[in-house]
């Protein structure tokens, strides 16, 4: 009794101390609810509190209700949206008083909702006036919103968030806030978009920013997140319009695609041409319902589909690039046909002008041009999600989906045939049921100028009428599931798994792990049973490192290899190989050249006495007096929080590159999920990241005999000397459990025999030339001159090639494989040495 009533006197006195530190989120989570329940928190307030609280274009011009943009954005219109908005205000409010303090937060969320609604009210007066249909529309709407003042008020906030969370926030709620512009169109969604922009210009102005302008570059990762948010969000945009009561917004007619609605039967509309559009047009798009649970499914589906490939965005897949552009492209195509942007059934194209209604064709091209540019950005940025799907899964996909597709269509047309006079009114004939085809497989049946030529009357008929779209749906999404959620690397008899059991039972050189990494392919020998991992760019297979997963010489893999890209016509080049492999490839007639020097630490023999070490030394003892541990663990394990800090850390580091973040034998964020791969991270007495790095496991008969650093980021403006505190706390570790080396990895493009020109060839002078350039933006150099700190042994990497003709198709492919998503622009400063 005694400990549990100590445990409710120490949950209140958390509680009590949450709540004195976000008074004001607290604050007005209290008074909407005290609101809600004054004035009805099933169905919202009455008529007389919501004329008076209520704001839009009337309240502010026409009744001087100068305060409604305010107490707008403390009622609900009902339980459903209380329970959201409390939720919101507690947690996006309650952010938003953590990073700005009380002041600057009542001031945002007084401010935004103000400047957002007046403006607003401005532009529908405007548009009123000018006669604008959607202005006239709904001049005498008034709204009760909260999420006004929410938006705007996190939006301020961004200004003084970190940059991951920064960039995040300001994609997110434009995106949100434009969609339901488009799909719900509102008056309270316009002021809720106007809000936001005014809560971004809040922030800068109270952060006082010195870059307020621009993209700031993102990660790998982090591109990855956002593309899968936006594809995510826009697929929610038609439900939107379904569920809005009233649709007002330019996209809301594309939420039509997703009911579940056909032609009527008899006389059907005449097709909307842009340009030639009337009132009675656009309401007449809203077609005759028909009951079934076959429509519903086809209408629910491709949204689903596309919330699957945002899955696989999330995770890097390639396949969901392809998925969620082609589903999107396909709403551009319908939305394009559905609306009369295409020529239908031979009947020419005609633009008749209705100046009058200009804005509903350029609401009409919004709702072809969105999902285009979805799509458009998507194949785009497809070189970010470098997860591939196996050539065979792929192709097992589009079989699936094919034959199920031509079967469910020959069904359709055969079975009808059949049961053609009983099924369908009237009865229909062979070139009828091919001509309908088309309309079973898509949310709505396409307009035409004739009329419905015949409806479904026995259960047979609607069987096939309604039964084949949604069974080719559900084969579309359940097909893409095992591609998109499957990891390529574990699928039985997938090239990466075989090279991985390769790998750890035999193992291999101490880079030999990034092979395992995406974007690698792998070529087994059949003779030696070894692999080699290698990519492709433009005509070079250039290989990870050297050949892996047998004992002895791997001098015939080698040429094997070698014999295998002739043979498929690719220049083979060996890169980042040991040193030791140099009289294979001499014996062979080719070239050879350091790129590379790996350093490599003992930790058996692991001290730090002596002068050569005083600044190892020195790091060590002042993160101990700042109170810093180390923390030996891997990513699986590390909380919500200490995972988002080092997303954050990553992503501040790529801002602040003026190219790319780098990848090939460079890992990133991505690759610190692997949960082979171990993390040494500094952590204060406040739990806050100082630091980071990542180690890759080495193994010799399924044992971890070495490991290899690679990821390695500080937080600006920690402590100096926290990465030495870190590697040093590594060896210390890794000489407690037996490990035979730890490998510093190697700085590409960055040596100790570059200090030697005088032997120089000319790929030599190229690749110094390619080293300076990166110098000021990514240090290599510098980087190795750290590493020696540790007074490691230095062990050449050398690039091997057949033949000298070939240097610059190999330059550009080692330019390309570090820096794949390089811009033109980019790349003519790293010509000219610039930043």
């Amino acid at each position: 009794m005694t400990r549990s009533l100590g445990r409710l006197r120490l949950g209140s006195v958390t509680l009590a101390r949450i709540i004195r530190a976000r008074p004001l989120t607290f604050g007005l989570a209290a008074l909407v609810v005290v609101l809600a329940l004054l004035t009805g928190p099933l169905v919202g307030p009455s008529r007389g509190v919501r004329a008076w609280a209520g704001t839009g274009f009337e309240p502010l011009a026409e009744q001087g209700h100068w305060w409604s943009p305010v107490t707008a954005a403390l009622f609900t219109n009902n339980l459903a949206e209380l329970v959201v908005t409390l939720v919101l205000i507690v947690v996006l409010i309650g952010a938003a008083e953590r990073l700005m303090g009380f002041w600057r937060t009542a001031l945002a969320f007084v401010a935004t909702p103000v400047i957002g609604t007046v403006v607003g009210a401005g532009i529908q007066a405007f548009g009123s006036h000018g006669g604008e249909i959607w202005s006239r529309r709904v001049i005498e709407l008034v709204s009760l919103d909260p999420l006004t003042a929410i938006g705007g008020t996190i939006m301020t906030a961004s200004g003084f968030a970190s940059l991951l969370w920064r960039r995040r926030i300001r994609v997110l709620m434009l995106v949100v806030s434009v969609v339901f512009l488009l799909y719900s169109g509102q008056p309270s969604d316009l002021y809720r978009l106007l809000a936001v922009i005014a809560g971004l210009a809040l922030g800068l102005v109270l952060r006082h920013t010195r870059r307020v302008l621009g993209w700031v570059r993102s990660s790998h990762h982090e591109i990855r997140v956002l593309m899968a948010s936006v594809v995510a969000i826009t697929a929610i945009g038609p439900v939107i319009a379904l569920l809005s009561a009233t649709r007002f917004g330019p996209l809301a007619p594309i939420g039509l695609l997703f009911t579940n609605n056909v032609p009527t039967v008899g006389e059907v509309l005449d097709r909307c041409q842009v340009f030639h559009l009337t009132r009675t047009c656009v309401n007449d798009i809203t077609l005759e319902r028909i009951n079934g649970v076959g429509p519903i499914i086809v209408s629910v589906i491709p949204l689903l589909v596309l919330l699957v490939a945002a899955y696989g965005l999330l995770h890097g897949r390639r396949f969901a690039v392809w998925l969620a552009a082609a589903v999107n492209g396909m709403l551009a195509v319908l939305a394009a046909y559905f609306f009369g942007f295409f020529p239908v059934a031979g009947t020419p194209y005609v633009v008749r002008p209705a100046a009058r209604y200009w804005e509903i064709g350029v609401s009409l091209a919004v709702s072809v041009a969105l999902p285009l540019a979805i799509a458009v950005l998507l194949v785009v940025m497809r070189w970010h999600f470098p997860v591939l799907t196996s050539a065979r899964r792929v192709r097992q996909y589009i079989l699936t989906v094919s034959v199920a597709g031509v079967g469910l269509a020959l069904g359709y047309v055969v079975v009808g045939y059949l049961f053609r006079e009983t099924a369908f009114t009237p009865s229909v004939g062979v070139a009828t049921l091919v001509s309908s085809v088309a309309e079973r497989f898509i949310p709505v049946a396409f307009l035409r100028h004739q009329g419905v030529s015949f409806l479904p009357v026995s259960p047979v008929g609607k069987l096939l009428y309604r039964g084949v779209g949604p069974l080719f749906w559900i084969v579309v999404i359940v097909a893409a599931i095992r591609p998109i959620v499957e990891n390529p690397s574990k699928e039985r008899g997938s090239g990466a798994n075989r090279a991985r059991a390769l790998l750890v039972r035999s193992g291999g050189d101490a880079l030999a792990f990034m092979t395992t990494w995406a974007g690698n392919s792998y070529w087994f020998d059949p003779v030696g049973g070894a692999a080699v991992a290698y990519r492709v760019v433009g005509r070079v297979a250039l290989t990870t490192g050297g050949p892996f997963g047998a004992m002895g010489s791997y001098g015939g893999t080698i040429e094997r290899f070698a014999r295998f890209c002739d043979d498929n016509g690719c220049v083979p080049v060996f890169y980042g190989v040991p040193g030791a492999f140099a009289p294979d490839f001499e014996s062979m007639g080719w070239a050879t050249m350091v790129v590379a020097e790996e350093t490599v630490v003992r930790p058996q023999s692991w001290n730090t006495s002596g002068k050569k070490w005083q600044d190892v030394r020195t790091s060590v003892n002042r993160a101990e007096r700042a109170g810093i541990r180390a923390v030996w663990t891997g990513y699986g394990a590390l909380s919500l929080g200490v995972a988002s800090q080092l997303a954050e850390i990553s992503e501040q580091w790529v801002a602040e590159k003026d190219l790319p973040e780098m990848g090939f034998t460079l890992g990133g964020l991505d690759e610190l999920r692997d949960p082979a791969v171990r993390l040494m991270i500094a952590l204060d007495a406040d739990g806050w990241v100082q630091g980071v790095t990542s180690w890759l496991p080495s193994y010799r008969d399924g044992v971890v005999v070495g490991w290899t650093l690679d990821f390695m980021r500080r937080r600006p403006g920690s402590i100096n000397g926290v990465m030495e505190f870190l590697i040093a706390e590594s060896a210390t570790r890794m000489r407690e459990d037996g490990v035979e080396f730890m490998s510093l990895s190697a700085a590409p493009l960055a040596h100790t025999a570059a200090e030697r020109e005088e032997e120089s060839t000319a790929m030599d002078r190229v690749l110094g030339y390619l080293s300076s350039s990166l110098e000021p933006v990514y240090g290599f150099r510098s980087l190795l001159k750290f590493k020696r700190k540790f007074q490691p042994e230095l062990r050449p990497l050398i690039m091997a090639y057949p033949d000298p003709v070939t240097l610059p198709l190999i330059g550009a492919a080692l330019v390309r494989a570090y820096l794949p998503g390089i811009s033109v622009r980019q790349a003519a400063n790293l010509v000219r040495g610039r930043r």
